[in-house]
């Protein structure tokens, strides 16, 4: 078993929930770190690998894209997988998966890039440094 950690982006988030709960307000209420249980469902009508992402309320997010789902499934049948809610994203949401022992750890937030218009920029040759 290797151990592995990764983030994907749920998806289906902008539909509503069979009972008419709405998905993205589910997302809205979570926070970094929340635990997100991963749940197959063999028997959903179009994809036999369906995964769903299910909030610690039990409200489910959304689902784990299908391409990833057939792999992250074999995995759960072998292996421990742990999920964490990672982020809100434009229109949708993100979560944190580990395969193998141990909780999935949030990666590091990094600084938003600071946007300088010209006239925050200081001059050396300016007048502010001038005689």
């Amino acid at each position: 078993m290797v151990d592995r950690e990764f983030s994907i982006h749920v998806v289906g988030v902008a539909y509503l929930n069979a009972d008419g709960s709405n998905r993205l307000f589910a997302v809205r209420t979570c926070r970094p770190g929340d635990p997100i249980e991963l749940r197959p469902e063999p028997k959903h009508p179009l994809d036999e690998h369906a995964i769903a992402v299910v909030d610690q309320r039990g409200e489910q997010l959304g689902y784990v894209p299908a391409d990833r789902a057939p792999w992250i499934g074999s995995k759960m049948r072998t292996d421990p997988v742990t999920a964490i809610f990672q982020e809100e994203t434009r229109g949708g949401a993100a979560i944190r998966v580990r395969i193998g022992e141990g909780a999935p750890t949030l990666p590091p937030i990094l600084p938003e890039e600071v946007e300088r218009d010209d006239w925050d920029a200081v001059d050396p040759e300016g007048p502010e440094f001038g005689a």
